[in-house]
């Protein structure tokens, strides 16, 4: 069965928030989800400007907090959140939300996992391995969050020809585009079909 009413989500990131802006801008136009609330765990992150002109609350939530407080959950209730969306969080979902929202925490991962992925492996670094393994392609995974870094179920992947002569700001380049185009329709495909 799909969900009938408005579904709520919540976007977490660390950053300057440029695929938060591509949730913000896709979720706008649409009747069945909703951006509940930004979380951030950086008081300076470039997030909170876009969240703001979004119209969407933000919660500042530095990593003690995160990991020590009942904020977050409580935070999450008071919003009514049925989603949550990483973009660009770079720090670990503690084990209790991750099973309170099982099968509904939704990560984008700028590799083709399994390759490219775990601890450590976001942003530039990512893109630097990728070269550094002399990859022919590379692309988006956008999976579901389970306990362990980048393991949990691939829901969506798309590629791009990675060349010799592609230096990591191009790759960077040639990622994110993936990232604009189908970030915010695969996330919002999902919330439709989960439990169908």
């Amino acid at each position: 069965m799909q969900y009938s009413s408005t579904q709520n989500i919540a976007i977490f990131a660390s950053g300057e928030g440029s695929n938060a802006q591509l949730l913000f801008d896709y979720f706008k136009n649409i009747a069945d989800v909703n951006v509940s609330i930004l979380v951030c765990n950086r008081k300076d992150a470039g997030v909170f400007a876009r969240a703001k002109n979004a119209n969407v609350k933000s919660l500042y939530l530095p990593k003690k907090e995160f990991y020590e407080s009942n904020t977050l959950i409580e935070s999450l209730d008071a919003n009514a959140v049925d989603f949550i969306v990483l973009s660009g969080f770079l720090l670990k979902i503690p084990t209790e939300i991750v099973q309170k929202y099982q099968n509904r925490i939704i990560n984008i991962h700028p590799s083709l996992l399994p390759k490219h992925g775990g601890a450590g492996m976001y942003g530039m670094h990512v893109h630097s391995a990728v070269k550094e393994a002399q990859d022919k392609e590379s692309g988006i995974s956008i999976h579901l969050v389970n306990e362990v870094y980048d393991d949990g179920e691939i829901i969506f992947q798309a590629s791009c020809d990675i060349f010799p002569t592609d230096d990591t700001d191009t790759i960077k380049n040639k990622v994110q585009k993936l990232e604009h185009e189908h970030f915010a329709p695969a996330v919002h495909r999902y919330i439709q079909a989960y439990g169908v």
